[in-house]
């Protein structure tokens, strides 16, 4: 039979089939580890050059809105975990100057161990994935487990577990993603593609500790909708309903603000597959007020939106401001070409498209007054797993079950089979990292220490328990 042309879009010859030939993903991944070995991921040094925790700290603040940004500081010095959440530019300063393979894969950014967790599907079901991509950008995939692996070190000693227990986490951490990584390469494709975290995923983790958790988890997300929001968050009014002013987390705005926001939404259904728009436009804007998020986004604008539909039934939407990634300085640095300049809306929402097997169908981006922003459902049935409250038998089973979801969420950009070429078969890797993750809590909590010194003398105004 006559061979078919090559067709552009799909792999050519050099891609390689099953063989594991000299020229295939697996035997490249191999191939690198001469130039980049598994053991130098232990390294890292902090250089003389490296900016110190609190200057971080107030230039990241670049840009923030100024009467949010002591919460920030707050939740920041609230322990050496809470650091590290809220100082992914500073990380990844220090990732720059570790060992980088250069293979590339897109990103999360900021992927520690509290960005998984629990949001539902359309038709009702529960998944559990990533779920935080503010700085998701391309970059070098070993970014990501690294993060990951030093925030289990942190989450563990949080919660009081001894030394082998936290490092023992952040390797089991990389193991499974190792492990996964190779799992991934052996399936057909399609299947890879398309796995999700279910019962199988938990098995293939060995994350069997954890289920009870997971369950509980679940079970509170599945309480967790606009509707449960909007009953808390709401009033009647006017034959409709407004938010509550409960600041400083809920305040309401001056009128022309919001209008600005539900003006802003026209431009986002123009972001929607087009068979969604005859569901949104079923609901009326009722209302729109300012909402602080997160540990990172602190002090960004973000606002909720409040839909109702013929029966006054609610939909809350979050359009929340969009930067560009702070990793980005740091990616190129590491020989990864910036995105091209567009919506920084637009690269969140497909980043995390790239990332999840289910993404939110209502995931968008607007501008508003031209600031960019990302859109998308507020309170889906979301629910999370806080790592510095597990129990020591439980804290590894987490790291697996992290490392096996941040393996398959790479797999969507990365071939599986190069990666997972890297990392092999042995043990070398995990080691490696979790020695770099223990090294690299204790720079953390040192600077943590710096922002708590400079809370306590009033160089940085912060407000805690917000």
């Amino acid at each position: 039979m006559a061979r078919l042309p090559y067709v552009p879009g799909f792999a050519g010859p050099a891609a390689g089939g099953g063989a594991a030939g000299a020229g295939s993903p697996k035997a490249v991944g191999k191939a690198l580890r001469a130039r980049v070995p598994r053991a130098a991921h232990a390294e890292w040094e902090a250089d003389a050059g490296r900016p110190d925790a609190v200057s971080a700290v107030e230039a990241s603040n670049a840009g923030r809105l100024p009467g949010l940004t002591p919460i920030r500081a707050g939740r920041m010095a609230a322990s050496p975990f809470a650091f590290l959440r809220g100082s992914a530019g500073l990380m990844g300063y220090d990732l720059v100057r570790t060992a980088v393979t250069g293979m590339g894969a897109q990103l999360c950014g900021d992927a520690h161990a509290a960005n998984f967790g629990l949001y539902g599907d359309a038709r009702g079901g529960i998944v559990m994935d990533l779920n935080d991509f503010d700085e998701t950008l391309r970059g070098p995939w070993e970014w990501d487990v690294k993060r990951l692996a030093a925030s289990l070190v942190l989450a563990g000693r949080e919660a009081g577990a001894d030394e082998d227990t936290c490092r023992a986490a952040a390797r089991d951490a990389v193991g499974s993603y190792r492990r996964t990584m190779r799992l991934l390469a052996r399936m057909p494709v399609a299947d890879a593609w398309n796995a999700i975290a279910d019962e199988r995923l938990v098995s293939h983790a060995d994350a069997r500790e954890l289920l009870g958790t997971l369950e509980r988890v679940e079970a509170k997300a599945r309480r967790n909708t606009s509707a449960r929001f909007a009953a808390k968050a709401t009033e009647k009014s006017d034959g409709g309903r407004r938010f509550l002013d409960a600041p400083p987390v809920l305040r309401r705005i001056p009128e022309g603000e919001a209008a600005a926001v539900a003006l802003a939404l026209e431009g986002y259904l123009g972001t929607l597959p087009e068979e969604l728009l005859p569901l949104l436009a079923r609901y009326e804007v009722q209302d729109v007020a300012f909402r602080v998020v997160g540990t990172g986004s602190v002090g960004l604008r973000s606002y909720v939106v409040l839909l109702l539909d013929h029966r006054g039934e609610p939909l809350v939407l979050q359009v929340k401001e969009a930067r560009p990634s702070v990793l980005l300085p740091y990616a190129e640095k590491a020989g990864f070409a910036p995105p091209e300049a567009g919506h920084e809306g637009r690269r969140v929402v497909l980043g995390q498209r790239r990332m999840q097997v289910v993404s939110d169908v209502l995931l968008g981006w607007a501008t508003v007054e031209g600031r960019p922003y990302q859109v998308r459902q507020f309170r889906n049935r979301k629910g999370s797993v806080d790592p510095a409250a597990l129990g020591t038998d439980e804290l590894d089973d987490y790291g697996r079950m992290t490392g096996a979801l941040l393996a398959r969420a790479h797999a969507h950009s990365a071939d599986p089979r190069l990666i997972a070429g890297y990392c092999g078969k042995s043990e070398e890797l995990d080691e490696a990292v979790a020695a770099f993750a223990t090294a690299y809590a204790g720079r953390v909590e040192a600077d943590h220490a710096e922002l708590v010194t400079a809370v306590r003398s009033g160089r940085v105004a912060a407000e805690m328990g917000v």
